[in-house]
C-alpha cells in the first residue's frame, strides 16, 4: 500500500497583485483628479442699488382714534455675474438672500419673480432707472460661460436697520451645483 501523506502544494500569495491593483488604482485617481480638478461657478455682485420705501396706509374705518398705519420696505437691486468655470451646463434653480441684523437676527427672502418686475415698477418707479436686465431662474449657462443679471430683493426692514446690519448675501442654487453665495458690500 501506498504510504499516505497529506502534504498540500504551496500556496500563491496574492499580496503581491493586490498591491499591484491597488498602486494603479490610486495612480489612475490621481491622474483624474490632476486634470480634472473641482471647479464651481464664480459669484460675484459688481452693483448694488439701495431704494428704501415707507408707505402708509390709510384706515378707511369710522372709528374714533384709527390711526393709519405705516410700513418700511427696502428694496435691494443688485446686478450679479456668475462665470461657469465647470465643464458641463449649468441652470439656475433659485434666487435667494439673506439679511444678519445687529441683533443676530436672520432675514430671508427670495428674488423677486420675472412677472411681479412689471407690476413692483408700475408701484415704485423709482426702481425704473436702478435696474437692468434681470437674471432669470432655469437660465442655462454653458461651460467657459459668463452671464450678468439684475436681481431685485425685498427685506421689510427701515433703511437704517440695512445701513447697521452684520452682513447681507446673495445665493444663487443650481440644480447640478448646489448653491453659492456672494457678499452684498456694506
Amino acid at each position: 500500500m501506498a504510504d499516505l501523506t497529506f502534504s498540500q502544494s504551496e500556496r500563491r500569495s496574492f499580496l503581491v497583485p493586490a498591491l499591484l491593483a491597488v498602486a494603479v488604482l490610486a495612480i489612475a485617481i490621481a491622474v483624474l483628479a490632476w486634470f480634472t480638478p473641482y471647479r464651481h461657478p464664480e459669484l460675484t455682485v459688481t452693483h448694488m442699488a439701495v431704494l428704501p420705501t415707507h408707505t402708509v396706509f390709510s384706515s378707511d374705518t369710522k372709528l374714533v382714534g384709527a390711526q393709519p398705519q405705516a410700513q418700511d420696505d427696502l428694496y435691494v437691486v443688485a446686478t450679479v455675474h456668475i462665470n461657469d468655470r465647470v465643464k458641463f451646463p449649468i441652470t439656475i434653480n433659485d434666487i435667494t438672500a439673506t439679511l444678519t441684523a445687529p441683533d443676530d437676527s436672520i432675514l430671508t427672502t427670495t428674488a423677486v419673480e420675472k412677472g411681479d418686475i412689471p407690476n413692483l415698477y408700475i408701484t415704485f418707479p423709482k426702481l425704473v432707472p436702478l435696474s437692468s436686465a434681470p437674471l432669470l431662474r432655469e437660465t442655462t449657462i454653458q461651460p467657459g460661460a459668463q452671464t450678468e443679471g439684475m436681481v431685485i430683493l425685498h427685506f421689510p426692514v427701515a433703511e437704517a436697520e440695512w445701513n447697521s446690519r452684520k452682513s447681507a448675501a446673495v445665493t444663487i442654487s443650481f440644480y447640478n451645483q448646489g448653491s453659492f453665495t456672494a457678499q452684498l458690500p456694506k
